[in-house]
């Protein structure tokens, strides 16, 4: 099942040991996630991007406000939603099957089902032949896709992105986008992707919404009105991708000018 999330007015603020002072990271920030709808967050360095991912997993919770999940306030960590870094954290002593396997191991299953599974998500992801290796035997983009296959294993109703792809070079970039918008539609997922890369948020997503600098909150919020989500590629070649580019590009520079 396919969850909806909503932030309602989030504000988060965080003590400052040094100094004395709280900081206030984001505030009286909303916006919501339809179920199977894909919405990527953009905003200057420092608004409080992932601390709004880190408050949608429960890892901490809002100093105001609330999010929710399908309509019921998430108080802590919860199952059904996953979560993928910039970095692919395997953990280098495992096989990548074993790997991928890590979500299942709290889960009420054999070793065979565990095992029948994680073997479900590398062949998605083609990378069943490499199930046997190990993390540094692989490439950067492998790993990411190991690391989706790892997130989905759990079959997951939201996933959260934290800049992905911004570690790989351009045509692994390029490659994986086109591979993730396929896996992430077929799955039907719900996702929310952090990225500074604006055209990656045009071409990536169902919606996008601004935030402003620190404290963040939204400055604009609208919906990616071109072709299949599936092909990145054919979307970034659309005209009206690059209107879209430009009218981020024109936002973000208005709030830097202001900051």
């Amino acid at each position: 099942m396919t969850s909806s999330l909503e932030l309602r007015n989030i504000t988060k603020i965080f003590p400052d040991q040094n100094s004395g002072h709280a900081i206030t990271a984001v505030e009286n920030m909303s916006f919501s996630v339809k179920a199977g709808e894909l919405v990527a967050v953009v905003g200057p360095s420092g608004c409080g991007k992932s601390t709004i991912l880190n408050m949608v997993s429960g890892l901490y919770g809002a100093t105001h406000g609330e999010v929710l999940i399908d309509g019921e306030v998430v108080t802590g960590t919860r199952p059904e939603v996953g979560f993928m870094l910039q970095k692919d954290l395997l953990l280098p002593w495992r096989t990548i099957v074993k790997n991928v396997e890590f979500g299942l191991e709290e889960k009420k299953m054999t070793r065979a089902e565990r095992r029948e599974r994680a073997m479900e998500e590398l062949a998605r992801m083609k990378l069943a032949e490499f199930a046997d290796k190990y993390p540094h035997q692989l490439s950067g983009g492998m790993r990411q896709r190991a690391a989706l296959a790892r997130t989905l294993v759990i079959q997951p109703d939201i996933i959260l992105l934290d800049e992905p792809f911004s570690a790989l070079d351009a045509q692994t970039k390029l490659v994986l986008q086109r591979h993730f918008a396929r896996t992430i539609a077929e799955s039907g997922v719900t996702c929310v992707l952090i990225t500074h890369d604006l055209n990656e948020a045009v071409i990536m997503a169902d919606r996008v919404v601004v935030m402003s600098g620190r404290p963040g909150t939204v400055v604009d919020e609208f919906p990616i009105e071109l072709g299949n989500r599936q092909d990145p590629l054919a979307r970034s070649l659309e005209p009206q991708a690059g209107v879209y580019v430009k009218r981020l590009f024109d936002t973000l520079h208005l709030e830097n000018q202001a900051a």
